[in-house]
């Protein structure tokens, strides 16, 4: 039970860590798509320009992201004894490409970076240039994720 509590806190920090630095580079390049009032997504992304709602998310970031990192390393529990197993490069291997082909380009939700955003979003929100930029924070993100695991988690 230990293990697995220590696995799971783990988890939530290099998953923390990466979500923020991941985040932090992305909003960066990506700025005129979150925040100004001509930003692309105005319609449907809460304006963080906005005092209250700033205050709000800066609230929810942190037991958010806690659920979202306990959620997805509870589902590692089966396979936790096969990916200690395995070498350095493929658990790396493994962990990068577990968060960025299943939490971000082939999940469900239909965003600017993703198989299904690519079907169903309007050409606006799919445009090379917002599709790069926005890949680009999955991609950091999963390799740090798959680095940090790989030396730390597993």
């Amino acid at each position: 039970m230990l293990f697995y509590l220590k696995f799971s806190l783990t988890f939530f920090l290099i998953h923390f860590f990466c979500y923020m630095v991941a985040g932090a580079i992305d909003f960066k390049l990506a700025q005129e798509m979150y925040s100004g009032k001509d930003r692309l997504y105005k319609s449907f992304f809460r304006d963080m320009e906005d005092e209250q709602e700033s205050n709000r998310i800066a609230k929810l970031l942190f037991p958010s992201q806690l659920i979202r990192s306990l959620l997805m390393s509870v589902v590692l529990y089966p396979v936790l004894p096969f990916l200690k197993e395995l070498s350095f490069f493929l658990q790396f291997a493994f962990m990068a490409g577990l968060v960025f082909v299943y939490a971000d380009f082939s999940s469900a939700i239909p965003f600017s970076n993703t198989i299904e955003g690519l079907v169903y979003l309007k050409k606006e929100f799919v445009q090379k240039k917002v599709f790069w930029t926005i890949q680009l924070e999955a991609i950091i993100y999963s390799l740090l994720f798959g680095l940090l695991s790989a030396l730390f988690l597993l």
